[in-house]
């Protein structure tokens, strides 16, 4: 069954990712919808991605400093 857009807007997102990838508008939607499909069957919450980074961090051995303006200002080289 054919797919009418209606919108223009929705039109040119079409015709930019056809241009991009090099495909008609319709693969293009294609692609787009099967992208977005996958990505919410495939979606890991922001919060369970960034737990590996976190731990690492929580690894590192403390330095005893303090991280307050001054500290920031002589990262900058800053008075």
């Amino acid at each position: 069954m054919p797919l009418n857009i209606r919108s223009e807007a929705v039109n040119l997102l079409a015709e930019r990712l056809a241009s991009r990838r090099n495909v008609n508008k319709t693969e293009a939607v294609r692609l787009a919808l099967e992208n977005e499909l996958r990505r919410l069957d495939e979606g890991v919450p922001l919060r369970e991605r960034l737990k590996p980074l976190q731990a690492r961090v929580a690894s590192w051995p403390k330095t005893g400093l303090e991280a307050d303006k001054a500290f920031y200002d002589a990262l900058n080289d800053e008075d």
